[in-house]
């Protein structure tokens, strides 16, 4: 049974597919392999450790998380400033009814269901009769490259994911939500709702990508490195000099250049 205390085992990892696994392997599948065989571990960062004290607040558990994370203390045994910002973040949420209503929902809500071939793991911020929100802390809201930072960021293949999977697993079908706060000074809200139709986009393109990734994942098929990442940077071996115009590009760009499969 996958409970709170097991879901981010290793065992589970294995088992299950998860939207971060899924992220990991569309952005560098040797890393997301070393991830799971224990050989890597990707990490923590002050822009996820910031996340993860407002998530663990809403959860119940920022005593926990407060004891279990002291980085996040000075010597003094005051906050650092980015956790200061973390609590002005919570302050302004707490101010905003319907940012509250959102959120208002049971908490780490776990779904299981069986989807394109492979069982997959979802655990819900806010659990709603009606709705499935996931709790959002971001720098900004700006868009990225031309994208919307949640496309760019694969929120919406995430919504998608836990809607289709909670409607696998019983669940009548559910609008699905992001509960969006920045670390601006104010902190910005906005609750952004991701539609059926772009849903159903992003689990076409989450079918096309998967038997690879699923391959991949069962030793059927070698890992690609992506060339960029922090993994593949330390793990890195020189073959050979690289031509100057190819600096810059990724390997999975350089294979396609060189007509690698």
């Amino acid at each position: 049974m996958l409970t709170n205390e097991n879901y981010y085992a290793p065992k589970s990892n294995m088992r299950y597919m998860s939207v971060s696994q899924y992220k990991s392997f569309i952005r560098c599948e040797s890393a997301a392999m070393a991830e799971l065989q224990g050989e890597w571990v990707r990490p923590k960062t002050t822009a996820l450790l910031v996340g993860s004290y407002v998530d663990s607040y809403f959860e119940g558990t920022l005593d926990k998380f407060r004891q279990d994370n002291p980085e996040i203390f000075k010597r003094d045994g005051s906050l650092k400033a980015d956790y200061v910002k973390a609590e002005e973040v919570i302050s302004r949420i707490e101010a905003d009814p319907m940012f509250v209503e959102y959120m208002s929902g049971e908490k780490q809500v776990i779904r299981i269901a069986e989807l394109f071939g492979c069982e997959w793991k979802i655990k819900v911020d806010s659990y709603l009769p009606d709705r499935i929100v996931d709790l959002k802390v971001m720098r900004s809201m700006e868009r990225i490259i031309g994208k919307s930072f949640v496309e760019h960021w694969g929120y919406d293949n995430q919504m998608a994911v836990y809607g289709e999977i909670d409607h696998r697993a019983g669940a009548p079908v559910k609008e699905t939500y992001l509960a969006v706060a920045t670390k601006q000074d104010p902190p910005d809200l906005e609750v952004i709702h991701i539609p059926m139709w772009r849903r159903e986009e992003c689990l076409n393109d989450i079918q096309r990508n998967l038997p690879r990734i699923l391959a991949v994942k069962a030793g059927k098929t070698p890992p690609r490195r992506c060339g960029v990442c922090e993994y593949c940077r330390k793990t890195k071996k020189l073959v050979e000099p690289l031509d100057f115009e190819l600096v810059g590009f990724s390997q999975k760009e350089l294979d396609a250049m060189r007509g690698v499969g």
